[in-house]
């Protein structure tokens, strides 16, 4: 659809009358800069990037032929336009998947044209017609099955004979809206400011839409059970015809059977949901629980024992690749996807396969308003704009502007951009769309506390020296590098004993990226850490030992298959009984190691991988938890607490964190503890400082280096 904005006035009011676009570009790429400082720039800024990269040329190019301006004037716009290019250049060495985005010599989707056209009026420059008017590409339908992995569809037996007892799916007869009118700020570039309402926390109350109050009786639980007032609440939004959630509380409130039951009270059969592999069997049971009407199947490999008939189709993320051809063609009618944040890289076909397939989960419901909700307690782990897939998911935004719905939303503010107040209200309006969080502390009140509690152990055999011996010559290596470039390129002005964050930041980027690729071959933060991880392994494992004698039940929580082996080795050396829960089970061995470790009195350790057994399990037979290597995020560590801190808990839970004194280790608890408070800011709004964003992995290499160069104690 076409927009068109009005042009301006020429401001003649300042010094920059020449070229009065300079200061505009100035300030837009310092505000990409320091987005690029604490993190990858997402698709939002990554347009911003290469629409200032564009317009550096064009105005370099207009300045050097424009023979009005003197001499003088012309070299020093062009010296203020190379600062500008070489921040550019800056922030590509950080990311060096903006080095393509340099390379563009115009505006090609209507998001970039219009943020050149915007930035231009706003210096003054009188535009042709052509380029006031920015026409939207009409979308093209992409299909739910991409040809690259179109081999790979399976049809189970089972389906072709549900599709034969019912060919034809009940047709949608609701009028379609022939065209989206227009609005007023069809004009403004809107996915950025979006974030930034987010990420500053505007409005300072929390993430949470207005819902009903509790009804008087409840007529949703099956006998025998009983949901808890915020469930409730969260129901009476779905029965007054609520249909997207971004169902974002912490985790251990119930957030599956509130799913489970949402569908049941919007009729969203057949639902589909997209689980974690090690959450499969749990979500069948609880569909069991509290829908017994209903009935559950479990999609395992291609599907050939699964009833076809069922009411609700359960897939791991890693196998929906092959089911994506006969999912689409049943007539969906919901679909929830469960830690939603696993879909967070919109690059990776998981994300692709789950945004396909809801697309088209909106097409074929009558109506267009199938039930879609997102799943999980930590929605953001690095940045804001990690919601970016989780709203597409939803059909809130496609990506590059609001969708219809929101844009209604947004236009009824009266407000623009441009206004200091559209910040919270456009918040608001985005959790209107239907983001739902609470915490613990509001809604479950007779929750028992939780405690982190660290626990530095010293690595005093060879084995500890020698990772320490390693750590300090990774730091001198890394010395090494930042001397060579600085020597190189000349100290640039830096005093005595002052050293080049930028240069830091590269030569710890392009380590990092080396280590990605050379795996767990030679000495990198990668390797350290497990090496750390192992040399803790034996003394993490004899404290659990003594929680178990002491308090009962413990959750042991490893990130490496060595460590978990090296723990339970030890367990059974000192008469302990201990279960595994690993990413390599079938699901209904890891199902049985859960319900021993819950029900079975003589089994006293669950040894736990963080990446497999973190999201989605029910431990809470334990209140203490053992953290034997530390994650490298904030949201993986939170995850693995609260499967045990959580709703049916009614201990105090406490979870004790080995810490390997005098090594990297310290630092990584130090920076893990700083990333809670995005989520703090954002969805509870609390007003913590965030600190940069830059993943922990990065930020422990920039200190290794700093401490080199003696600028960290």
């Amino acid at each position: 659809m076409p927009t068109t904005a009005p042009a301006r006035r020429k401001k003649t009011s300042r010094r920059d009358d020449e070229a009065p676009l300079i200061p505009i570009l100035a300030r837009k790429v310092r505000e990409i800069e320091a987005k690029s400082q604490r993190g990858k720039l997402g698709p939002t800024n990554r347009v911003k990037f290469q629409v200032i990269a564009f317009l550096v040329r064009e105005e370099r190019a207009r300045v050097k032929a424009d023979a009005t301006i003197a001499d003088a004037a012309r070299a020093e716009l062009l010296k203020r336009l190379d600062g500008v290019a070489t921040i550019l250049a800056k922030t590509a060495a950080r990311d060096t998947s903006l080095i393509q985005l340099l390379e563009a010599d115009q505006a090609t989707s209507p998001v970039a044209k219009r943020m050149r056209r915007d930035w231009l009026l706003e210096s003054g420059a009188e535009l042709a017609p052509e380029e006031l008017i920015i026409t939207d590409i009409a979308p093209v339908a992409a299909p739910v099955v991409p040809a690259a992995i179109a081999e790979r569809q399976v049809i189970p037996p089972s389906i072709e004979a549900r599709q034969l007892a019912n060919p034809f799916l009940a047709p949608d007869l609701t009028p379609r809206a022939t065209s989206t009118p227009r609005r007023r700020l069809d004009g403004w570039e809107l996915m950025s400011p979006l974030y930034k309402a987010f990420e500053t926390g505007a409005g300072g109350a929390a993430a949470s839409m207005e819902l009903p109050p509790v009804p008087e009786y409840d007529h949703i639980s099956p006998k025998g059970l009983e949901v808890m007032v915020h469930q409730s609440r969260f129901l009476e939004s779905v029965r007054a015809g609520h249909r997207t959630f971004l169902l974002a509380d912490e985790p251990g409130l119930g957030k599956t059977a509130q799913s489970v039951l949402a569908a049941s009270v919007a009729n969203a059969y057949p639902l589909l949901v997209v689980v974690p592999n090690v959450v499969k069997m749990n979500w069948a049971r609880e569909v069991e629980r509290w829908t017994p009407q209903r009935r559950a199947t479990v999609i395992q490999g291609d599907g050939d024992d699964i009833d076809a008939f069922a009411d609700v189709f359960i897939v791991n993320y890693e196998i929906l690749d092959r089911h994506l051809s006969w999912l689409s063609a049943i007539g969906l009618r919901g679909m929830v996807v469960d830690e939603a944040h696993f879909i967070k890289n919109l690059s990776s076909q998981r994300s692709q396969n789950v945004l396909a397939l809801a697309s088209r989960v909106r097409e074929s419901t009558p109506g267009g308003n199938p039930l879609l909700m997102a799943l999980t307690g930590t929605p953001l782990i690095n940045d804001v704009e990690d919601f970016d897939a989780i709203w597409r998911f939803l059909g809130w935004t496609t990506g590059d502007k609001p969708a219809p719905k929101l844009m209604e939303k947004l236009d009824a503010t009266g407000l623009t951009p441009a206004d200091k107040a559209f910040y919270p209200e456009a918040r608001d309006a985005v959790i209107s769309m239907g983001i739902v969080r609470r915490k613990k502390k509001d809604v479950a009140a007779d929750l028992p506390d939780k405690l982190i509690a660290d626990l530095p152990v010293q690595l005093d055999d060879e084995f500890g020296r020698s990772i320490r011996q390693a750590e300090r010559e990774l730091g001198e290596r890394l010395a090494a590098k930042y001397r060579r470039i600085i020597d190189a390129r000349g100290d640039r002005g830096l005093a005595p004993g002052e050293i080049d964050d930028d240069i830091v930041r590269l030569v710890a980027l392009n380590e990092l990226e080396e280590s990605k690729a050379a795996g767990t071959g030679g000495d990198n933060v990668f390797t350290m850490v497990r090496k750390i991880g192992q040399a803790k392994a034996q003394l993490a494992a004899d404290y659990a030992v003594q929680l178990q004698r002491s308090v009962g039940k413990v959750v042991f929580f490893a990130k490496h298959i060595d460590v978990m082996d090296q723990a339970e080795a030890h367990f059974a050396a000192s008469g302990i009984r201990a279960v595994s829960i690993r990413g390599d089970q079938s699901t209904t061995v890891r199902q049985q190691a859960i319900d021993d470790f819950n029900g079975d009195p003589a089994v006293g350790i669950a040894v736990c991988s963080l990446t497999a057994a973190g999201v989605g399990l029910n431990l809470q037979a334990a209140s203490n938890v053992v953290l034997a290597e530390l994650s490298w995020t904030a949201a993986e560590q939170t995850q693995a607490i609260d499967r045990v801190h959580r709703i049916g808990q009614d201990e105090p839970v406490t979870a004790w964190r080995i810490i390997a004194a005098h090594t990297i280790d310290t630092k990584i608890a130090e920076l893990i503890d700083q990333k809670q408070g995005l989520a703090a800011r954002a969805l509870d709004g609390e007003t913590l400082d965030v600190v940069a964003g830059e993943p922990v992995q990065l930020a422990a290499l920039m200190h290794l280096l700093r401490q080199a160069l003696g600028a960290d104690a």
